[in-house]
């Protein structure tokens, strides 16, 4: 049975705590749903009502054009070991990009990656949490290497060029924001 909570409590930030995987949707009103995977060491719950994660390079930018258009956000994490839940947290979000003043306040939060392009920071509205029975059971092995060893190789200039070749515009078409105002790109 579902059950809906204003903001996270100490069980539920541990149980996110011990996730390995996170998902992410967001929307405009017109155009693709997104829904991202996200791994790694890369979020973080700030208090009981506030949420961050690092976004790192990808091949598309979608959350970062859909939250410029429409704040609203769902992030979800869901047990695939030990007993069965999910997660939602629905709330309003915005992306901190490198050129913002706040940047190093959030970033700071996370390890210093070569990718990490965005901090998501989400405001929660809403907790639900559910059964997750039906949800089948899953070992964690370890977190893939292959990201963070692409953009090493790249390197911050390689990355730079990726984005404008990449993640611009979402690909509906609308801008990321990932390059400041008036930067030629």
């Amino acid at each position: 049975m579902a059950k809906f909570y204003t903001e996270l409590n100490d069980g539920l930030r541990r149980f996110i705590a011990k996730q390995k995987i996170f998902f992410t949707a967001t929307a405009v009103a017109e155009g693709r749903v997104n829904l991202s995977p996200k791994g790694m060491d890369t979020f973080r719950c700030l208090d009981n009502k506030t949420v961050a994660y690092l976004n790192l390079t990808g091949s598309g930018n979608e959350t970062a054009a859909h939250l410029r258009v429409n704040d609203r956000i769902t992030i979800m994490f869901c047990s695939f070991e030990g007993g069965p839940l999910i997660l939602r947290l629905y709330g309003r979000g915005r992306a901190i990009h490198p050129y913002d003043h706040d940047w190093k306040d959030y970033a700071g939060l996370f390890e210093d990656l070569t990718g990490a392009r965005q901090v998501i920071l989400a405001r929660i509205d809403s907790v639900q949490t559910s059964c997750g029975y039906a949800v089948p059971e899953y070992r964690f092995v370890k977190h893939r290497q292959r990201l963070k060893e692409w953009t090493e190789k790249k390197g911050p200039d390689g990355i730079q060029q990726y984005w404008k070749d990449h993640n611009q515009v979402s690909i509906d078409g609308l801008p990321t924001g990932i390059f400041p105002p008036g930067k030629d790109t």
